[in-house]
């Protein structure tokens, strides 16, 4: 028993765990959801901020609790973090409307921020040499696998259990207890050498306006337009104008100018010898720069298939949640033979090496997956690319963050874990709006196209009812299909054979299919780009342990 306490393999176990608790939080949700909505009767407003809150927050503290975790130390605020993780869980998990739900949500993610960087700090502070490279294997392919295992544990939830919703909720507060009786058993702490007078709130209050303003204009700029409104923005009494440029390109706006403001900031405050939220000297390493630029890039397309695959099986396929998740855990499967591979590789093949080849099997694997989607195709034949694409995940993630962490002095591996962790946060946030308006889109402008193409008869179907249709798929996100055939189109357009509805179903699920496949392919540009960008990685860096030790 001895032996176990303060084991480091032992407390990366638990570290992991912890970094599980949130990925798969986020993952679960996303399958839940449908029956959240019908459980609280949320509005589309509701439902929008309901899924937003958590991920705005979320990005917006990283770089913050990764600073701190540096000064007041990183098992501290990473236990501190699983806590009030768990008690937004149960607080969501017991909510009875929508306020209550976003405001736990909006609390999930304030500790979900401050799980993240400080799991990698720790796993930076605790390894050295050979072993920093397997720990950082073990760690990234958690990631990936945990995204992919999430659905499957949602929709499990959600269909064998009444108000499994909620489970899905609580059930944090059991794991979360034991992730904090093992860190506390298992975990020695760490804590920055350089000690600053004072706490930087001002760089903490412009760097959360920046990210926050940022990944809120990125994620909804489809929703309330990139530049003339779409849709008005409401919030609570508050209303944007509906008429003239949307708030998107204002959020952008205050980004940029608080982007500046906050270098400028950090700049000046580190000159006169102050604590600064960011050393801006981290991007005088070029391994940490040039990491960070690649991470960003490679995390915009790298879970782009996640984004549009469950919603094709489910909504085209004709599978249940439980089954579309299983579908996604050939990725799982992927991720982990990656783990075991990518450890016994450290030391033997340069950390640079194995990102790219990890990139390359992420962008062979959504290209194939991307031509194997199809309205007539079936889930197996998306299965092996799903495969490849997760092999790529674990050897792409755990060596890219070995890279960008390599040359970056203990006592500040909180900032620049933070800073890495949020890199990768917007490079998502910028992937999942582009391959979100990729999917939706492209749908809407086929299925306008093939429900032309099937001629029918203008006294009975009418351009706006085309219009209508189109409109219902993509604000549905599929989720309008399946009925398009069993009674909907009946009710509004009674004189309509069955057969047309039959047509009017199959065109939907052929223009959803294609879109699904527009996004995959998108998100395999990015993957492109990303691989190209992981050529300015030295290849000199030969282990992980070479600069450590």
């Amino acid at each position: 028993m001895a032996k176990l306490l303060f084991n480091r393999w032992v407390g990366l176990v638990f570290i992991s765990m912890g970094i599980s608790l949130v990925i798969i939080d986020g993952t679960i949700v996303n399958t839940i959801f449908p029956t959240v909505i019908k459980a609280l009767n949320l509005t589309s407003t509701e439902v929008q901020w309901v899924q937003e809150s958590y991920v705005l927050v979320f990005a917006s503290l990283l770089l913050i609790w990764g600073s701190l975790a540096d000064r007041y130390g990183r098992r501290l605020l990473l236990i501190v973090g699983v806590l009030i993780f768990i008690a937004a869980s149960v607080w969501a998990g017991y909510s009875q409307d929508a306020n209550a739900m976003i405001l736990a949500r909006i609390v999930q993610g304030i500790g979900g921020s401050m799980v993240l960087p400080t799991t990698l700090s720790l796993v930076n502070a605790n390894f050295q040499g050979r072993e920093r490279g397997i720990a950082f294997a073990v760690w990234g392919s958690t990631i990936g696998g945990m995204v992919a295992i999430g659905p499957v544990i949602g929709g499990w939830l959600a269909t064998a259990f009444t108000d499994g919703w909620r489970l899905a909720f609580n059930v944090n507060a059991p794991i979360g207890l034991i992730i904090v009786i093992g860190v506390l058993l298992s975990v020695h702490e760490s804590k920055g050498e350089n000690k600053h007078d004072g706490i930087d709130i001002v760089g903490a209050v412009i760097s959360f306006i920046m990210f926050g303003s940022l990944v809120f204009g990125l994620i909804e700029g489809r929703t309330y337009g990139w530049w003339n409104v779409n849709k008005q923005f409401v919030l609570g009494d508050f209303k944007w104008a509906t008429d003239g440029v949307s708030v998107i390109p204002f959020a952008l706006a205050v980004s940029v100018v608080t982007g500046v403001l906050f270098v400028l900031w950090e700049s000046a405050r580190g000159k006169r010898g102050k604590s600064v939220l960011l050393d801006l000297n981290l991007f005088k390493l070029a391994s940490f720069r040039n990491g960070s630029i690649a991470a960003l890039i490679i995390s915009m397309g790298e879970f782009g298939v996640i984004f549009a695959l469950p919603l094709w099986l489910q909504n085209v396929e004709g599978l249940n949640a439980v089954s579309s998740g299983m579908v996604i855990l050939w990725l799982a499967g992927g991720a982990f033979v990656a783990s075991g591979a990518a450890g016994s590789m450290s030391g033997k093949v340069s950390p640079a090496a194995a990102v790219r080849f990890g990139v390359l099997l992420e962008l062979a694997g959504v290209i194939a997956t991307a031509f194997a989607i199809g309205a007539d195709a079936g889930w197996g034949w998306v299965a092996p690319g799903l495969f490849v694409y997760g092999v790529g995940v674990g050897f792409a993630t755990a060596q890219l963050t070995g890279v960008i962490m390599i040359d970056v002095k203990p006592d500040q591996a909180g900032q620049a874990s933070g800073s890495q962790s949020t890199a990768r946060q917007v490079g998502s946030a910028m992937g999942i709006a582009v391959i979100g308006t990729t999917l939706f889109t492209s749908t809407d402008v086929i299925l306008r196209g093939k429900l032309d193409a099937l001629n029918l008869d203008s006294r009975f179907f009418s351009a706006d009812a085309k219009q209508g249709i189109s409109n219902a798929v993509v604000d549905s996100a599929g989720g309008a299909i399946p009925g398009l055939k069993s009674g909907l189109i009946a009710q509004s357009h009674g004189m309509l054979p069955a057969s047309t509805a039959a047509q009017i179903q199959q065109a939907a699920g052929t223009a959803f299919s294609e879109g699904a496949r527009w996004a995959a392919l998108s998100a395999a540009i990015f993957l492109f780009i990303g691989l190209l960008s992981t050529l300015r990685l030295g290849s000199k860096l030969h282990s992980e342990g070479s600069h450590a030790e």
